[in-house]
Formats: structure tokens, C-alpha cells, sequence
């Protein structure tokens, strides 16, 4: 609809202060031209928007002029109370989370307020997960404080060091642009004397604010740099490939935990049903992040796994199991 549009254009420029005609046509996903179109149609309307000109210009509105958000909807409500909390493991944070929650409530008028309270008996969410965490947010707010000023940072980080299979502490000076929350774990993007890095919030030692401001590249965008650093990174793990001949059940798990496709001709139809024995073996190739991680898997599974290649993997199994056993041979007492 041409109303929610305008509207979204509105909530745009004031949050962004400038956007350029083509910005806008991108995030409303229509032609320049249509933006024009609507840009003439607030002005008509009485909204005082007007346009800049030059490398800079774009759409902007008066400064001294704001519009009030209209109240929200059941199905919008429904799903920020449904998002909420996300990714709050600090306790800070989460009675922060709440005190701003308790707010909005308290603005809705009684029908939604007493709507948006029974959806909040029917959620609940449980931050810490089946494994223990060892994310630690001590030094969130901190970072959080920097980027809402930006103000520079000063940082003792503990490096992983993949070749020596070590971490280092490292001190540095950076330019704080943003925060991404990817599952519990918490990512620091900043500005260094070496370009963009990602900074893990958990492994900083110490974070310091400093006086002076943050220089920010006028055209940074947080979540394409996301994205094009994750896929990068992606691409470069050095995997481990190895092929294993599974019985149906144990190929099921390890396709849960790994990346892995069948060798051709080597997976039967019932490679996908919860089999008994008898069944056909399934031949896998599987990619694993290191040569470690294939052992473990095979002296797991146990009988329910051969390792066929590499033959350096089998035996290294091999030689695990012969340690194994003789460790225990030599902890018997002697007969």
C-alpha cells in the first residue's frame, strides 16, 4: 500500500537523517522513479522533506519536524514480544530488557496490554542452553557504550593463534562500528590501523573508553560487512576430509553434527529409516574442521563405523585403541 510505504519513508529519514533516492528505492524495494513520485506526495501533504544536491545530497527532512509512530498492531506486537529477550546473557542487559519491556507495556492501551500479557505466560526462554557457556559479558556494556558514542576503544584481546595452537594477548587501539550478536556469542566489528576486524566480546581481558572519537567510513554497512567477512571466513577453514562406512543409525548422527554427502552408489533407500542390524552400510564422505575430530568419531561409534580413507586415519585409530588397551594391561595387577 501506498500509505504504509509513505509511512516507511517517514520512519526512514528520521531515523538515518539522509538517504539517497537510490537507498530508498533499495530498502522499499520499488523504482527511483516511484520514490519520487512519493517524496512529491508527503511534500503535497505538508511534510517538509526536500533534497540536497551533490556527492552528499540525498532526501532529508526539516530537522525541527517529527511525527509520532503510530501504536502498534496485535501481529507486530505478537512479534517483538515473541523476539524478546534474545541473546541476553548478561544480567545487566536482561534487567535493562525488562525495564524497557515494562515501559512499552505500560504505554498500550488495556486491550493489547492485557493481550500482550498472556502471550508472555506462553513464552519463556532459557538462556543457557544444554552446554555450559563460557561466553562472558563483563565488558558488554562497555563496548555497547563506545559504539553509542563513538568513541574510540582500547582493548586487551586474547588472540587464537591457530598454527601454534596457543592463544596471545594482544593490546589495541580501535574504532568501534558495531555489534553482532551471532547465537549467544557476542562480535565486536571495528576499525584498525590494518582495516576492518572482528573482535570476540567474551575473549577482550579489558576495554577502556577513551576521549577521542571514533572515525567511522561515512559508508560503512554493518550487516553487508557481516556477511561478506562470514563468507570469507567460511571458505577459509582448513577441513579434513575423510570417508567412513556408517551403519544407517550412526550415519544419521554423524550427518547431524557434519557436512556430508553419500558416495556414489554407496547409500541404500533405507538409509534415512531407523534400520535394524542387517541393514546396508552407508559410505560417506564427511568434512571435518581438523584431522582430530574424525578419530574421535570413530572410537565413539565404535563398531558402527569403518574408517576407509584416508589410510592414515585408520591407523591412527588403530594405534589409539592399541594404547588404550595397553594402558590397561599394564594397570592389572600381575597374576
Amino acid at each position: 500500500m501506498k500509505a504504509d510505504r509513505l509511512l516507511s519513508i517517514l520512519l526512514l529519514l528520521q531515523a538515518r537523517g539522509r538517504l539517497t533516492g537510490r537507498e530508498l528505492a533499495e530498502r522499499l524495494e520499488v523504482s527511483g522513479r516511484t520514490v519520487h513520485r512519493d517524496m512529491e506526495a508527503l511534500g503535497a501533504a505538508g511534510v517538509p522533506v526536500f533534497a540536497l544536491r551533490g556527492a552528499r545530497g540525498g532526501w532529508q527532512l526539516d530537522e525541527d519536524w517529527r511525527t509520532r509512530v503510530p501504536g502498534l498492531d496485535e501481529a507486530e506486537l505478537r512479534a517483538l514480544l515473541m523476539a524478546q529477550p534474545r541473546v541476553i546473557g548478561d544480567p545487566r542487559l536482561a534487567a535493562a530488557a525488562q525495564r524497557a519491556l515494562g515501559k512499552l507495556m505500560a504505554a498500550l492501551p488495556v486491550g493489547l496490554r492485557e493481550r500482550a500479557a498472556s502471550i508472555r505466560q506462553r513464552l519463556y526462554v532459557d538462556a543457557t542452553g544444554w552446554r555450559a557457556s563460557t561466553e562472558n559479558f563483563r565488558l558488554l556494556p562497555i563496548v555497547q557504550d563506545a559504539i553509542a558514542r563513538d568513541r574510540k576503544l582500547a582493548i586487551r584481546y586474547w588472540r587464537a593463534d591457530r598454527e601454534r595452537e596457543e592463544r596471545s594477548c594482544v593490546e589495541r587501539v580501535v574504532d568501534p562500528l558495531g555489534l553482532v550478536a551471532k547465537g549467544s556469542t557476542w562480535y565486536l566489528v571495528a576499525g584498525t590501523a590494518n582495516g576492518f576486524r572482528t573482535f570476540r566480546v567474551s575473549r577482550m581481558e579489558s576495554a577502556v573508553l577513551l576521549d577521542s572519537p571514533c572515525e567511522r567510513p561515512p559508508q560503512f554497512d554493518l550487516e553487508e560487512y557481516w556477511k561478506s567477512s562470514t563468507k570469507q571466513f567460511q571458505q577459509g577453514w582448513q577441513r579434513y576430509q575423510a570417508t567412513l562406512r556408517l551403519e544407517p543409525r550412526a550415519a544419521k548422527w554423524v550427518r547431524m553434527w557434519c557436512a556430508a554427502s553419500p558416495v556414489a552408489d554407496g547409500e541404500s533407500p533405507s538409509a534415512e529409516a531407523d534400520e535394524g542390524p542387517g541393514s546396508d552400510w552407508i559410505t560417506l564422505e564427511v568434512q571435518f574442521e581438523h584431522e582430530e575430530q574424525p578419530c574421535f568419531v570413530i572410537l565413539g561409534l565404535g563398531s558402527r563405523v569403518d574408517g576407509i580413507e584416508p589410510a592414515s586415519l585408520r591407523e591412527r585409530a588403530a594405534a589409539e585403541l592399541a594404547a588404550v588397551f595397553a594402558r590397561r594391561r599394564s594397570s592389572e595387577p600381575a597374576g
